[in-house]
């Protein structure tokens, strides 16, 4: 039995026998004892569901593969994520009540890829966040760019970007703020 089949089977038992704290704080209310991230990666097909945390402890290996699947893809490059902006993303979802995964845009981006996509564009940041593993760029096709970012303003963790015309949102784990339309 390979490592993600043992931990994929320890995880559905652990999400039927999980309760949950509806009295937790700020963004991890309704959280529960777990938490879960689903996403997937059109620029690589790979797609990742995978609970990263049960009963207040990180998975070591769970964290490694969202770590990996969060890389800069042109660079192949990984940072280990902060788990405050895997925490915001995986609470936004469930606020979301939906089943379908995250399409992951953009998760750690080097300085050279951080570099090139400033040159195309104005709207990346020179010192993004997205450079030290704290920053992600979401879509969903069943939610629109609004209810994304609405979702993750709840949380109250960090930063929010809407990106309508591109149809994505941002969420990091910085200075709790909002932007764009």
């Amino acid at each position: 039995m390979t490592r993600r089949a043992l931990l994929g089977a320890f995880a559905a038992t652990a999400v039927a026998a999980a309760p949950t704290y509806s009295k937790a704080a700020g963004f991890l209310r309704g959280g529960g004892d777990i938490r879960r991230i689903k996403m997937y990666s059109g620029r690589t097909g790979e797609r990742i569901d995978m609970i990263y945390w049960i009963e207040g402890k990180y998975i070591k290996d769970a964290v490694k593969e969202v770590n990996y699947f969060m890389r800069d893809w042109r660079t192949d490059g990984v940072k280990s994520m902060d788990l405050r902006t895997v925490d915001i993303m995986a609470a936004a979802h469930n606020l979301l009540d939906v089943n379908e995964p995250y399409m992951l845009l953009s998760g750690y981006r080097s300085p050279k890829t951080n570099a090139m996509l400033r040159s195309r564009s104005r709207g990346v940041a020179k010192n993004s966040l997205h450079m030290k593993g704290q920053a992600a760029d979401l879509r969903l096709g069943s939610r629109s760019v609004n209810q994304m970012a609405r979702a993750a303003i709840a949380c109250h963790g960090g930063g929010v970007g809407r990106y309508s015309g591109s149809n994505f949102v941002h969420m990091d784990c910085g200075v709790v703020r909002s932007w764009g339309g």
